[in-house]
C-alpha cells in the first residue's frame, strides 16, 4: 500500500514539474515525464501511450489561462488542429516501424538547432506580426506543421517546441500567442489524437493516469501563468533552456 503511495506522489511531482516547464516554453514536457515513466517500468510504447493522455491535461491546464488572457488566436488553432491532427495519426501509426536510436538522434539534432537558432536571433519573437497568413506560403506552413504532426505522433519530446517556434518564425507571432496556439492544439488535440492511436495498439496504465493527469494540469495551469506574467523576454529564455537540454538528453540516450 505504502509503495502505490510512493509512486502516485512520485507521478504528481514528475507530472507537475515536467508541464509546468512546457506551460513556459511551449513544449518539452516529455524530457521528464516520459523517461520517468520508462525508469518507473513501464516499457516505450506503454510510456509513451500513457504520456500522450497525461499530457492532455496540461493543454487544458493552460488553456483554461489563456482563454482567460485571451491570447490564444482561435483562427490559427483550428488551422493548426486540421494541419496536424492526420501528421499525429500517421506518426503513431508508423512508430514501430522507425528505428528508435536514428530517430532519436535526428530529433535531439533539430531540437538543439532550435534553442541555437533562438540564441542567436535576439529580437525572435519579441513581437507580433502578420506574416504568410494567404497563399503559397501559407499552405507551406500547413504543409510543415502536417510534418511535425506526425513526429509528435511517433516521438514523445520536444515537437511542441516546433511547432512554437514554427510560429513565431513563419507566422510572424510573438512567443506568448505563439504558445497559447501550441499548448491548445499539441496539448489537448494533437496528444488526444496520439494517445487514442497509441493506446489501439498498445495497453495505457490506467492506474497511473489520474496522478499524471492532476500533475499536468496543475503544472499547465501553473506555467502558463508564469508565461503571462513574466513575458517574450523570459519565456524565450526558458525556451531555450529547455531545447538544448532535450537536445542534449536525446543524443546521449
Amino acid at each position: 500500500m505504502e509503495d502505490i503511495f510512493n509512486i502516485q506522489l512520485v507521478l504528481i511531482i514528475v507530472s507537475f514539474v515536467a508541464n509546468a516547464f512546457s506551460a513556459i516554453a511551449g513544449g518539452g514536457a516529455g524530457l521528464i515525464q516520459f523517461p520517468a515513466l520508462i525508469f518507473l517500468g513501464l516499457p516505450f510504447a506503454k510510456a509513451l501511450a500513457t504520456h500522450k493522455v497525461a499530457t492532455i491535461a496540461l493543454g487544458l491546464g493552460a488553456s483554461l489561462k489563456f482563454f482567460n488572457d485571451k491570447s490564444l488566436d482561435k483562427k490559427m488553432s483550428l488551422y493548426v488542429l486540421g494541419a496536424g491532427v492526420p501528421g499525429v495519426i500517421l506518426g503513431a501509426l508508423s512508430i514501430i516501424n522507425v528505428p528508435e536510436k536514428l530517430a532519436m538522434g535526428l530529433l535531439g539534432t533539430l531540437t538543439l538547432s532550435l534553442g541555437a537558432y533562438s540564441i542567436l536571433n535576439t529580437d525572435l519573437g519579441s513581437h507580433k506580426l502578420e506574416i504568410n497568413r494567404m497563399g503559397l506560403k501559407f499552405k507551406l506552413g500547413l504543409t510543415v506543421l502536417f510534418l511535425i504532426g506526425f513526429l509528435n505522433g511517433s516521438l514523445s519530446s520536444g515537437t511542441g517546441l516546433f511547432v512554437t517556434l514554427f510560429l513565431i518564425k513563419w507566422f510572424g507571432y510573438d512567443y506568448k500567442h505563439a504558445i497559447a496556439i501550441t499548448l491548445v492544439n499539441v496539448g489537448i488535440w494533437w496528444n488526444m489524437t496520439g494517445a487514442i492511436t497509441l493506446g489501439l495498439q498498445s495497453k495505457i496504465q490506467w492506474d497511473w493516469v489520474f496522478a499524471l493527469l492532476l500533475g499536468s494540469f496543475a503544472g499547465g495551469y501553473f506555467g502558463a501563468s508564469i508565461a503571462i506574467t513574466k513575458g517574450n523576454t523570459f519565456i524565450k529564455r526558458t525556451f531555450e533552456l529547455i531545447t538544448i537540454a532535450i537536445g542534449l538528453k536525446l543524443l546521449i540516450l
